[in-house]
């Protein structure tokens, strides 16, 4: 819904992105970063020219899309962080939300137990405890090699001095101004003059840069101990909200061990619950490895069958069986096992389309679109993947005075009601209800995939429930069709979630005849604009070779190739104002 917006109002106009010819993806050798908008990407950048590691880049780049990508990049939400080190270990730091102590199964119910609109969307009671500070500290502390306060001076700047708007900045403040004007701390800082700033305005966000300046000099515990935890306290209390001193002090970031698997001799690295992505994108790849997707060919009418109808099951199982790994035993042994796809496989026609409603449970038990992806390699072969978010653009569009930062409303990823759809239509179950300390099952699917033991890309991209499907059509694009990083994430895209029972399409994403086809099969279509912003790194060359059975190497072709380039950075077509910067 809201990238569908954001695609009306930016003009992206990736009107044909199969028949027009996409740009070559950005060529480095030293390091590249690829980030939703460019000055966070030349944060990211000058951090990897200096002393700094792909971590160090990574916070650097953290903190100053807080500032520059607002209704996505932050402080007050939170995220997922999958690394790939230079000496080949993995590992994942999980600095997603967490329900406050007070949170209960009917929160957004009301006394006759429907769910309220808007409660976990648009109120104070709709805010999770953020983890976005934590995590980006933990990170440092254990992978990084600078300081916080190096690391944070460029995002201090940027909210102190300001920054002047492109177009991207304008749209999406225009696009949200009315929203942004209910609440007075977000109508002062983003509606200065009494309207969304106008393309070439500057933006300064004083309150943001004293709260950056303030966690710069005493950590962590300054937001979740000190004076900015009293401010969100004390705002959501004002608010009617439910996050208390004590929530915010309980924080805690989780470092887990990232989901992996096999496909086509690739090795996929991504996230494990509470995030959904990793378990679905494996649980998917094991499926898809039984067809010859390359024989297919791109979005033929085969090969969307078979895709179809192997992420309606997938879903199933996502929106039924997963959930926080501290409340919920993921049977994740179970979705990622080989037989288990099998049996899945062997349930699919080959010439009808499976009705939803013969899948899952009897009574079926979105999550924000507006997140954001960047993506940073190092020299020495670290790489790390992040996806972080405040669910909706701007969350709950309201700020906590004094401190500049805008509040999520991530507690709306929650099963408000088992069988009730969230804002992005997921319909989920009780393994993903509300409770005090749970963190909300997510979709978020910061991925690296290898190839002979060296990084060979990092992808990811916000979407909400359609992140898992923008991340693994952007692995099929490269492993089965030989498409080089940016036309892998250029190219249309498909989606279904097991219900609503549709298949949603982005323009041109299939012939007139392949629909015909595919609905004489049985598939219903819903056409869309285009979602999702993703961002990538291919290592060794721009695209993989082409072999669906082998998978085999790399090979270098199509467009001129940088001399000595061993790196290749895109950012998505349909975002503006983002850029993949190389270090050379």
């Amino acid at each position: 819904m809201r990238d569908r917006l954001l695609a009306i109002c930016f003009a992206l106009a990736l009107t044909a992105p199969a028949a027009a010819a996409d740009p070559e993806p950005v060529a480095g050798s030293g390091g590249m970063v690829v980030s939703a908008h460019d000055l966070a990407s030349q944060v990211g950048a000058e951090i990897l020219r200096g002393s700094g590691n792909a971590v160090d880049a990574a916070v650097a780049v953290g903190y100053a899309l807080a500032v520059v990508y607002p209704q996505a990049g932050n402080i007050g939400g939170g995220g997922f962080m999958t690394l790939r080190l230079a000496d080949g270990r993995a590992t994942f730091i999980d600095f997603r939300e967490k329900a406050p102590l007070a949170a209960t199964a009917t929160l957004f119910q009301d006394a006759a137990g429907k769910v309220v609109p808007g409660r976990s969307t648009e109120s104070w009671l709709g805010v999770g405890v953020p983890g976005t500070v934590l995590g980006l500290e933990t990170a440092r502390t254990r992978y990084g090699t600078m300081s916080r306060a190096a690391l944070m001076a460029p995002a201090i700047r940027l909210a102190r001095e300001g920054y002047v708007f492109g177009q991207g900045d304008a749209g999406i403040m225009a696009l949200e101004g009315d929203k942004l004007a209910r609440d007075p701390e977000a109508r002062r800082i983003f509606l200065p003059h009494g309207r969304p700033p106008a393309r070439g305005e500057r933006l300064v966000q004083k309150d943001l840069a004293a709260t950056l300046s303030l966690i710069a000099a005493k950590g962590p515990d300054a937001f979740y101990r000190g004076p900015i935890g009293a401010a969100i306290a004390a705002a959501s209390a004002r608010g009617g909200g439910i996050i208390t001193r004590e929530d915010l002090a309980r924080y805690k970031v989780r470092e887990l061990k990232p989901i992996e698997c096999d496909y086509r001799g690739y090795h996929v690295i991504s996230a494990p619950p509470p995030s959904s992505g990793g378990v679905s994108i494996c649980e998917a790849l094991n499926i898809l490895s039984g067809y010859d997707l390359g024989a297919m060919g791109f979005h033929s009418a085969d090969e969307v069958h078979v895709l179809v109808e192997t992420l309606r099951r997938v879903y199933v199982d996502r929106n039924n069986k997963l959930g926080d790994p501290d409340f919920v035993a993921n049977p994740t042994a179970e979705l990622l096992d080989p037989a288990y796809a099998a049996r899945l496989r062997a349930g699919i026609d080959p010439a009808r389309a499976t009705p939803s409603s013969r899948l899952g449970p009897p009574v079926p038990a979105p999550e924000g679109h507006s997140t954001t992806q960047y993506d940073v390699l190092d020299a020495d072969g670290n790489a790390v993947s992040v996806t972080y978010t405040l669910n909706d653009w701007f969350g709950i569009h309201r700020v906590a005075p004094g401190t500049g930062i805008v509040m999520n409303n991530e507690m709306d990823d929650f099963t408000s009601k088992p069988g009730a759809p969230n804002m992005f239509g997921l319909v989920q179950g009780a393994a993903n209800a509300v409770g005090p300390g749970k963190t909300p099952l997510s979709s978020m699917s910061p991925t690296i995939v290898t190839r002979d033991g060296k990084v060979a890309l990092i992808i990811g991209s916000p979407g909400g429930s359609r992140i898992i499907t923008i991340t693994l059509e952007a692995i099929i694009n490269m492993v089965d069709h030989g498409m080089d990083v940016q036309q892998a994430i250029n190219a249309p895209r498909i989606h279904e979630q097991w219900l609503p029972d549709v298949v949603s399409l982005e323009p041109f994403a299939l012939s007139p005849d392949t629909r015909a086809l595919l609905e004489r099969r049985g598939h219903k279509f819903s056409d869309e604009e285009n979602w999702g912003i993703a961002e990538g790194i291919s290592v060794g060359a721009p695209r993989f070779t082409p072999g669906p059975r082998t998978g085999a190497g790399f090979l270098a072709v199509g467009g001129a190739i940088a001399p000595g380039a061993t790196m290749f950075g895109a950012h998505d077509a349909r975002g503006t104002g983002g850029s993949a910067v190389a270090v050379h």
